[in-house]
């Protein structure tokens, strides 16, 4: 069965994105379109909830100390990487507080150039330069800051700070901007950079809303037609669900 039709089938939100996606890789999720790309396919610890206040994600609970200096959080179990080639069976595995220890210290790589490294900027930093985040065993993990900042528990809130495993950051390399692995509500399925991309349901996703496993569309769909009166009339004509960037 061909994709379009495949689509056909589906409950698809269709939207348009006048600003091409760069990359798929949290790290650099620094704009509009990639941050609302890669929010779909990754978790971080914490996210924000409607009324913009820091609620779990993958983290079930956390602790601050009274100082304001060390941030203890414990995970949730039931929480899997998307499959992926990745994987042995090509099967994705359960994160771990090391998953998060390796992808916060990621984005400080200076050979990553993240635009993000500045999120972690009050965070402590080990004797070997590395910031100071450590996973206690699976389930837990501490970050010490150098200095209390009450604003950090929602900078990790940001797209920046979202889980990779490292097997697919060793398999893809470079090329994992366009292979993302991630946590999230769907799973990376098709891009053709600068036409569309396509992201499928994530059908072991760990959120509910009412006794109802989300997500309940089966995909999502995001063309890029850059003329802003192209991407109207498709609007009008109803190929599409939602346009970002109107045109005055």
């Amino acid at each position: 069965m061909k994709q379009s039709a495949y689509l056909q089938e589906l409950t698809v939100f269709r939207y348009n994105e006048a600003n091409n996606i760069t990359s798929l890789d949290p790290v650099y999720a620094r704009n509009q379109a990639n941050i609302w790309a890669t929010s779909q396919i990754y978790n971080g610890l914490v996210q924000l909830d409607e009324s913009l206040k820091v609620s779990p994600s993958i983290a079930l609970n956390w602790e601050v100390a009274g100082d304001g200096l060390l941030y203890r959080f414990t995970l949730r179990t039931d929480v899997r990487f998307h499959d992926s080639p990745c994987f042995p069976d090509g099967l994705g595995r359960t994160v771990t507080a090391h998953d998060f220890e390796y992808s916060l210290r990621r984005i400080t790589d200076p050979r990553l150039n993240s635009p993000g490294s500045w999120v972690l900027q009050a965070v402590a930093r080990l004797n070997d330069g590395n910031p100071d985040i450590r996973a206690l065993n699976d389930s837990i993990l501490e970050i010490r800051l150098s200095r209390p900042f009450p604003p950090f528990l929602g900078l990790l809130a940001m797209q920046y700070c979202s889980v990779v495993p490292v097997e697919a950051i060793e398999y893809y390399g470079q090329d994992f901007r366009r292979n993302p692995v991630g946590t999230g509500p769907f799973r990376f399925a098709w891009w053709k950079e600068g036409v569309k991309l396509v992201m499928l349901k994530n059908p072991g996703y760990f959120e509910w809303h009412e006794g109802e496993r989300l997500p309940r569309l089966d995909a999502v769909s995001i063309r890029f037609i850059t003329d802003r009166q192209t991407a109207f009339l498709e609007f009008i004509r109803g190929n599409l669900d939602f346009l970002s960037g109107i045109d005055a």
